[in-house]
């Protein structure tokens, strides 16, 4: 394993922690009202994935089931890291 490969890995696998917090404090706004500190941490992760999920939804829209809205984009950009990262790792 090489050293950009591992540089690389490491940083999608914090891009990917990154992501599963975006999921977690989504699911926390929707399931009631948010603490202050939820609402700062929440503005934070975003600041971070936004500008890679931004792209993926302008090609990739969400999915409208009744009440409930699926985001494809995140989705994608999601499975994108844990192959590019498996891919990071095998350098």
């Amino acid at each position: 394993m090489s050293l950009v490969g591992s540089l690389l890995g490491l940083a999608l696998t914090l891009f990917m922690l990154l992501l599963i917090a975006r999921l977690i404090i989504d699911w926390i706004g929707v399931l009631g009202d948010s603490p202050p500190w939820v609402l700062r941490a929440r503005a934070v992760i975003y600041r971070c994935t936004e500008p890679v999920i931004a792209p993926v939804r302008r090609v990739l829209h969400p999915v409208r089931l009744g009440g409930l809205s699926i985001d494809l984009a995140f989705t994608a950009v999601f499975i994108a890291v844990l192959v590019l990262r498996a891919i990071a790792y095998s350098l």
